[in-house]
């Protein structure tokens, strides 16, 4: 039997290096399932401030992630690829219950808002703590990952936000996850332990690099 064609999905390439993986999270996200569930990929590295014409032909907006799927139609949104690589490819499943979807959904925005703030008074730290707390219980009282024992597309969401988070707040502000929150610090250190993690994830310099014109602008 022949072994199945890898599947084709353009991710971002790094700032300044093109050859190199890029600081998408969405595209991480998007390779972590792929790693997870074992699917052989091959990967297309888009420069996004220079992007190929081939490209902006299968994706008019010109925004990565993108899958081809097997009608040789690109699919955008890591949403939606990742639902349609769940529902190609059910084992393991990562599901993730529908009560447990949102876990964490807010921190992103929350870190963003906070890494962009020129005033330290407008609450941006606070609710992105808040945030955070709100996550910490989760996971004191139903981890270690967001669904018990096993990872699921909820984390796998979440991690390169997480790594992101990190890297760009410790960097431009100086700023860490407070050391009270001793379920959250050891939830990243167990996603950024993952093969699947170490594998995809994108240098510390050139997520610093990829956040570096938002944060002065």
């Amino acid at each position: 039997m022949a072994s199945p064609s890898p599947v084709e999905v353009c991710v971002k390439a790094a700032v300044g290096a093109p050859e190199i993986l890029g600081d998408c999270p969405f595209s991480q996200r998007v390779l972590l399932t792929l790693e997870e569930k074992n699917v052989p990929y091959e990967m297309k590295l888009i420069d996004v401030s220079n992007k190929p014409e081939w490209f902006l032909e299968i994706s008019p907006e010109g925004k990565v992630p993108v899958l081809k799927c097997d009608e040789g139609k690109w699919v955008p949104d890591s949403d939606v690829i990742t639902q349609i690589l769940e529902e190609k490819y059910p084992s393991p499943s990562l599901a993730t219950p529908p009560e447990f979807a949102s876990v964490g959904s807010k921190i992103f925005s929350s870190f963003i808002k906070f890494l962009k703030s020129k005033d330290p008074n407008d609450g941006s730290e606070q609710a992105l703590v808040d945030e955070l707390s709100s996550l910490d219980q989760h996971l004191k009282d139903n981890g270690p990952f967001i669904n018990g024992e096993a990872i699921s597309a909820a984390d796998l969401s979440l991690a390169p936000k997480l790594f992101h988070l990190e890297t760009c707040l410790s960097h431009f502000k100086g700023w860490n996850v407070p050391e009270n929150l001793t379920h959250v610090h050891a939830y990243m250190k167990l996603l950024f332990e993952q093969e699947s993690f170490k594998k995809t994830k994108a240098e510390k310099q050139y997520v610093i690099a990829g956040w570096e014109p938002k944060v002065n602008a």
